[in-house]
């Protein structure tokens, strides 16, 4: 597989993780294909340790730790809160604030394994700083801050209050068609309607650490890139103009 390195030197790597793909070998089935064997199997004889996790189709930095005290040193800036992950969602609805933090704590799903709700008894606490970017006629793209880690937290958090991911069937999405977008639409004899996006709507656009003084980005994926265009040519709203270029690291 050919994939993105964002960033690299003696101590770290960050590569841009592609959507459907496991970030981690499955805790069911370790013969599912997953990014960090791959990398284990294109390293071999290096020490890689992923210092944190993607969904399956969540795009994004994923950042490795080439050796152990860089392991323990990045681990605990994340759990400290001292290093920073930043996404980007497309969700339904127009959100009404330009930012809203969401703090609503999140535990298992009791009845669907894999998943998890918010839980106000037994859930651990779990905050998200949501940011409108762009605006669109029924729908919004957010940038999200997490102060917390919690099993999909962007995903459950943007459900609770009403605005869940496009593509996450799961917590209450749907795909994005371009028949929902432009009039007159019509799709090609014989074929049915792909959609534009077909997978939770997900980001991981950015990760700050601070020692290193560091910040890895991530650009867009072809289908969140094709996504944005439609909406931005059938259903402009109001809102700022987001961009995003190439993966770029500051120090």
């Amino acid at each position: 597989m050919n994939l993105e390195i964002l960033f690299e030197d003696a101590d770290l790597l960050a590569v841009n993780k592609p959507a459907g793909l496991l970030s981690v070998p499955d805790r069911w089935d370790r013969t599912k294909e997953n990014l960090f064997d791959l990398l284990c199997a294109e390293r071999p004889g290096q020490y890689l340790a992923n210092v944190h996790r993607l969904d399956r189709d969540t795009s994004g930095v994923f950042l490795l730790a080439k050796n152990p005290a860089v392991f323990r040193r990045i681990a605990r800036q994340l759990r400290e809160r001292c290093a920073s992950k930043l996404y980007w969602a497309l969700v339904h609805g127009e959100l009404a604030e330009s930012e809203r933090v969401i703090d609503l704590p999140i535990g298992s799903h009791p009845r669907q394994p894999g998943l998890s709700r918010v839980d106000a008894r037994q859930g651990k606490p779990a905050v998200s700083v949501v940011r409108r970017k762009e605006l669109f006629r029924g729908f919004s793209l957010l940038e999200v801050a997490i102060e917390t880690g919690r099993h999909h937290q962007v995903r459950v958090h943007c459900e609770a209050v009403g605005h869940p991911l496009v593509g996450d069937v799961s917590y209450g999405g749907r795909p994005l068609l371009l028949s929902q977008l432009k009039r007159k639409y019509k799709a090609k004899e014989g074929q049915g309607e792909r959609p534009l996006m077909g997978r939770p709507a997900l980001h991981a656009v950015q990760v700050v650490l601070r020692s290193p003084p560091l910040t890895i980005r991530a650009p867009l994926p072809k289908d969140f890139v094709v996504a944005l265009k439609y909406l931005r040519k059938f259903a402009r709203r109001d809102g700022l103009q987001a961009g995003l270029g190439s993966g770029s690291m500051q120090d």
